[in-house]
């Protein structure tokens, strides 16, 4: 084979006709479009206090890059291989907090494969049908409990009024746990994981303030899920 022969087969490989811009150009713009929409949904269907803007900037991105990269390997194996070498030496150092946003990185990066691979079609007819799904899931709440769950902290000194503690628990609680009891001379300081329904207003507020009444309470705190919060 002369080095014209080799010259004129990597030409063949390396040009694409017009018709192959065309679909190169509309496997990433769907791509794109399906990412934007995909963020919104994430953004509208969070529950959090806050979410990372960043993450939303990272679905709108990751899906036309996937579809880029499918793109390039194009079922050449030599290129797949080198890919996955390459892709081998990065580290992710940013933990996953909530196990939907790892649901929603593994929906981009389907989108983004379907599109690269020119699966149009199944890209557009299955992103509203898991839409759909994780609508549903958002409005009928599935999955969440009736009940709320809190950790009691009540610190006092002198006499440990046990039974006025519980008294008022078995009020306000619909079930509680005595986890510990500490005594330090005459300071003392007992822990309770207590649940609440959600049906009830305030139950929390009224529990506390009517424990501070008691003689010998000097301070209660009330303890969410993995958060602090004294009130």
């Amino acid at each position: 084979m002369t080095i014209i022969d080799r010259l004129a087969g990597l030409l063949d490989r390396i040009l694409i006709s017009g018709q192959d811009i065309g679909d190169v150009l509309f496997s990433v713009l769907l791509a794109a479009v399906m990412g934007l929409a995909i963020s919104r949904i994430y953004k509208w269907t969070h529950r959090g206090l806050n979410y990372e803007h960043t993450f939303m900037a990272t679905l709108v991105l990751l899906a036309p890059i996937v579809s880029i990269v499918m793109l390039y390997i194009r079922g050449d194996l030599v290129l797949s291989l080198g890919l996955i070498g390459s892709l081998s030496i990065i580290r992710f150092r940013t933990p996953i907090k909530d196990t939907r946003d790892m649901v929603f990185l593994f929906w981009v990066i389907a989108v983004g494969l379907g599109a690269g691979t020119y699966n149009w079609a199944v890209v557009g007819v299955t992103t509203p049908i898991v839409a759909v799904i994780v609508a549903a899931l958002y409005f009928f709440r599935y999955g969440h409990s009736p009940n709320t769950d809190f950790v009691l902290v009540v610190n006092g000194s002198g006499e440990y009024r046990k039974e006025e503690i519980e008294n008022v628990l078995e009020k306000y609680t619909t079930g509680k746990r005595a986890r510990s009891f500490d005594v330090d001379g005459e300071k003392w300081e007992v822990i309770y994981e207590l649940r609440f329904t959600k049906k009830e207003k305030q139950p929390v507020e009224g529990m506390v303030a009517e424990m501070k009444e008691m003689s010998g309470v000097t301070k209660v705190s009330v303890l969410a899920p993995q958060l602090a919060l004294p009130l």
